[in-house]
């Protein structure tokens, strides 16, 4: 059973950035898994959830056109560990945001496969 553990949520002001983690125990295949950010309300379920930004296995990226060219995401893994950098974050930024991990399929619009691993999220809030 892979458990997923974000961190680095907060509050910030518009143009502000902020890095957030996915930390991923239970499994020694996480180079193998399609791994993504998804955000949402709290307490959202999964397909109300819209995709920011996902890593297929082959390490080619995928962006919400919201996102792009102001998010990065990144994996590293040798530590299991899931990274979206957020630059110029703009009030309409503020959701819940998810991680997500898939051994089989994941993109920016697949939320509700019954085989994907889902954090508990952690809240961004962006200011005017």
């Amino acid at each position: 059973q892979v458990q997923l553990v974000e961190s680095g949520g907060g509050s910030v002001q518009a143009g502000g950035s902020l890095r957030l983690s996915c930390v991923a125990s239970g499994t020694t295949a996480f180079h193998r898994y399609y791994v993504g950010w998804f955000r949402g309300a709290p307490g959202s379920v999964r397909k109300e959830r819209e995709g920011v930004a996902v890593i297929a296995t082959y390490d080619s990226t995928t962006y919400a056109d919201s996102v792009r060219g102001r998010f990065t995401i990144s994996r590293d893994n040798a530590k299991n560990v899931l990274y979206l950098q957020m630059n110029n974050l703009r009030p309409d930024d503020t959701a819940m945001y998810y991680c997500a991990a898939d051994a089989g399929y994941l993109d920016l619009r697949t939320t509700t496969r019954a085989q994907t691993y889902w954090g508990q999220g952690t809240q961004v809030n962006v200011s005017a």
